[in-house]
């Protein structure tokens, strides 16, 4: 295997004592190759089980940090996550997901990864390292108000640092999702959530279990905000896109496990209300038709401050009892 640097690239020495547990050597897995695959896979899964609890003990930053990006939203801004590698690509994964569940789009949410789109495949050789190249982002993208998550599992990632610092020099509220309790990072954001995994099963690699921490904290980051401003009515999905054949029956079911609905009824106000479930479960919850269950709801859009019911379904329907 021949080297995979240049002759005259120069070896980074300043970086062989970083202090990042994702770099220390894992007791626990210390003779992996020895084992046999059940082995392996204890190891590996046993080691995964400690993740989960990270990330609850960040459960208070993370809650500030969804009320930031809600009053953000909520005013028209957006909320961008940036970052690099298996950081970035776990960015990118958590937004675009936002979509299809709960009809957000780049305005609301919005990914930049390291080296661009393409770097999603394929790493782009040097990428992370350019501090300049995090600013100029944030210079292009943002807004006042918008909000900069930074993802950097090391905690030092310089693209990183370079967009929370444009973020915070230009007064837009900065966070950090770092696997390394003493990221250097966690000076540029005014929110860090430090995730303290410990070391990895394969020393260094940041795909296992400090990625799985940062996936976690990206699910309730985002779906706490999306609840927040109103995009489910309980644990129900109600402004999902119904894109295919499997997410058109989600929504007739949606109705049915909100309203009691039969299949049947519910199939036939959703299409009496133009395919939109916010109307239809309304009308349903209520008995009214779906022209007044529109006009009720107009009267209640979703709002993050209305405390109880952000999506103003049950406002709507209480108003709807009170009238004749």
């Amino acid at each position: 295997m021949t080297d995979p640097r240049p002759d005259d690239a120069a070896i980074p020495l300043d970086l062989v004592d970083l202090s990042s547990p994702t770099e220390e050597r894992n007791p626990a897995s210390a003779e992996l190759d020895s084992l046999d695959a059940r082995g392996m896979v204890d190891v590996i899964l046993g080691e995964d089980a400690t993740v989960a609890g990270a990330v609850q003990e960040q459960a208070g930053p993370i809650s500030e940090l969804v009320e930031v990006c809600v009053g953000a939203i909520a005013a028209g801004r957006t909320v961008h996550y940036l970052g690099a590698g298996t950081s970035g690509r776990l960015a990118v994964l958590d937004a675009v997901e936002l979509a299809p569940t709960f009809n957000a789009d780049e305005s609301m949410v919005a990914a930049h990864l390291a080296g661009g789109a393409g770097a999603f495949l394929t790493a782009v050789e040097g990428a992370e390292d350019d501090a300049e190249a995090g600013a100029a982002l944030v210079h292009e993208v943002c807004v006042a108000g918008d909000v900069v998550i930074g993802l950097a599992a090391s905690g030092r990632t310089p693209f990183v640092r370079g967009a929370l610092q444009a973020a915070r020099a230009a007064g837009m509220p900065t966070a950090l999702i770092s696997a390394n309790p003493r990221a250097e990072l966690a000076g540029d954001a005014d929110i860090p959530i430090l995730l303290d995994v410990g070391p990895e099963v394969v020393t260094g690699s940041t795909r296992m279990k400090a990625g799985t921490a940062q996936k976690l904290t990206l699910n309730a980051l985002s779906t706490a905000m999306m609840v927040r401003l109103g995009t489910t009515y309980g644990n129900l999905m109600i402004d999902v896109r119904p894109t295919n054949a499997k997410l058109v029956g989600r929504t007739v079911r949606i109705l049915v496990q909100a309203s009691g609905a039969s299949a049947e009824e519910a199939g036939r106000v959703l299409q009496a209300a133009g395919g939109s479930v916010r109307v239809a479960l309304v009308a349903l919850l209520s008995g009214a038709d779906v022209d007044r269950a529109a006009a009720a709801l107009a009267d209640y859009p979703r709002d993050p401050r209305r405390a109880g019911d952000p999506a103003g379904i049950r406002s709507a329907v209480a108003a709807l009892a009170k009238q004749p």
